[in-house]
């Protein structure tokens, strides 16, 4: 520990990134691999707040049409497919079901922006949208019978946190150091770059010098543009809290849904790690502590209420088996309703100073763009050229390779299969998990497991000491949080005791 103290406190870098979200990990991911050196500090776990709180899509955001976001409906839509080939093992392709009813916009309004959301950018793999009789489509078994018609359309499934972790890594496997659980508490301007104080759970007190500065502190990025001594900060955040809930399945086919409320809203009902269905998301003003974030009962009220005017089997609170709630940080664009406020992110780079970049809002879809730019802003201030590389490259266990090609997420259950045959002597349901975590890495976390034994000790349903100990070598862990629900999402099986069990055990590698 003393030896990498030394050598963080004495190593300038290029980059300093602060916020291990999704923008953070994906700009240093970018950063690293066109040879910058690079530092990201995360005061808490990768992913822990607004990253791995989303409905977890990768999509164009079909209600962004309604407030005329054509650019950033478009940008998002052509990034689907560039991410759903990155990483086909986290992201596959989903086809949602909207139902109608002669209350919400009339038929032809809905395939008009159904027609202009499959053609606004290039689709190779995902079919485009359709009309169907609820009355004969499976998706219409699970709604009451007054929703007779609806439409049919594409977009992607991602699991978020797990996607800010890959980045992370193959930022990590480039050469930036990763200090998670290290807070960045000073930045102040130090001749031609900055100079920062880190304070590292792990290591203490750290000084790091930086050529440049990137502030990806998500719902924090103002307090830490105001508090940065020399940087210049002219924007501001909407902190609009979403919240979802978990509960058993509500039906049992692959389809999702999307719901037109009467308050013209929207929520989505979306199959959930084989055994539940996900239902969110709400969208209030939150002014409070966005570490602290929690769904209400009234939000809970509202969503069993929405998803109980379609389906058949009604929900009600005591039916909810996790929920959870995120902040969206979100640039102010001084829209009277919450659910109006734009998604787009704006980059903010002062002319003057060393540079010091400020990501105002954003969303996960259009993250590896916003990096891009972000170092279409920074390198020519740093004297540097490089080209993009990120769009055909794979994120770690994303090379899926199948008769010598990579395979797109369409036939990732080819890979899949061909896992869970390779390794018979695990429970189909453990390995099927496996290859969807970790992709082509499964068989490098394994090592040289030849039986279950070989495993180690069960600390948590599903999980064994060869995982656990993997994601905290590998992958940064170090709670059973991290673990039950950010890395994976065995928590949704979890009791008291084994989540205790799997924290005690964490203790002993630390």
């Amino acid at each position: 520990m003393q030896s990498t103290l030394k050598q963080l406190a004495q190593q300038d870098c290029d980059l300093l990134i602060v916020g291990g979200g999704i923008n953070g990990a994906g700009i240093a991911r970018d950063a690293v691999g066109r040879g910058l050196r690079v530092i990201l500090c995360e005061q808490h776990d990768l992913a822990q707040h607004t990253s791995s709180a989303s409905t977890k899509l990768i999509h164009g955001g079909l209600r962004y049409l309604e407030y005329f976001e054509f650019k950033l409906v478009r940008k998002s839509l052509q990034e689907r497919e560039v991410l759903l080939r990155a990483a086909p093992h986290i992201m596959w392709p989903l086809r949602f079901v909207m139902p109608h009813d002669a209350g919400q916009r009339p038929a032809w309004v809905i395939r008009a922006g159904l027609f202009l959301y499959d053609h606004l950018a290039h689709r190779e793999f995902l079919p485009a949208s359709e009309g169907v009789s609820l009355r004969k489509h499976v998706a219409g078994v699970p709604l009451k019978g007054n929703y007779r018609k609806g439409f049919v359309y594409s977009d992607g499934w991602v699991d978020d946190a797990r996607l800010v972790v890959l980045n992370a890594l193959d930022a990590s496997e480039h050469g930036a150091k990763i200090l998670t659980r290290t807070k960045c508490m000073e930045v102040r301007q130090q001749g031609q770059g900055w100079r920062a104080t880190l304070d590292s759970e792990q290591y203490g007190r750290i000084e790091v010098s930086a050529r440049a500065i990137v502030n990806a502190a998500g719902p924090w990025t103002a307090q830490f543009a105001n508090a940065a001594s020399g940087a210049k900060n002219t924007h501001g955040l909407r902190l609009i809290k979403g919240s979802h809930i978990i509960v058993p399945c509500l039906f049992d086919h692959p389809y999702a849904y999307i719901f037109q409320n009467p308050d013209k809203r929207i929520i989505f009902a979306i199959p959930y790690q084989d055994d539940f269905t996900l239902i969110g998301t709400t969208d209030l003003e939150y002014t409070g502590d966005p570490g602290q974030v929690k769904i209400s009962d009234d939000e809970v009220g509202y969503l069993c209420q929405m998803a109980n005017r379609y389906f058949i089997k009604q929900i009600a609170a005591g039916d909810v088996v996790w929920s959870y709630s995120g902040v969206r940080p979100l640039l102010d664009d001084s829209a009277l309703n919450a659910s109006a406020v734009t998604r787009d992110y704006l980059l903010e780079c002062d002319e003057n100073n060393p540079p010091f970049l400020n990501v105002w809002g954003g969303k996960i879809t259009t993250y590896r763009k916003l990096a891009e730019e972000a170092l279409a802003m920074l390198l020519p201030r740093l004297g540097l050229h490089a080209p993009e590389w990120t769009s055909t490259a794979p994120l770690p266990g994303g090379d899926l390779q199948q008769a010598g090609a990579l395979v797109a997420s369409y036939d990732f259950e080819r890979f899949s299969t061909e896992f869970c045959t390779r390794y018979s002597w695990l429970p189909k349901k453990i390995a099927q998990r496996y290859a969807r975590c970790y992709g082509s890495r499964a068989s490098r976390m394994l090592g040289t497991a030849q039986k279950i034994s070989d495993l180690g000790e069960e600390l948590a349903p599903g999980i064994y000491e060869q995982e656990a100990r993997y994601l905290f070598a590998v992958e940064w862990a170090r709670s059973a949080e991290d673990i039950l629900w950010r890395r994976t999402k065995c928590g949704l099986y979890c009791q008291p005791q084994q989540v205790a069990r799997l924290q005690e055990w964490l203790m002993t590698q630390q």
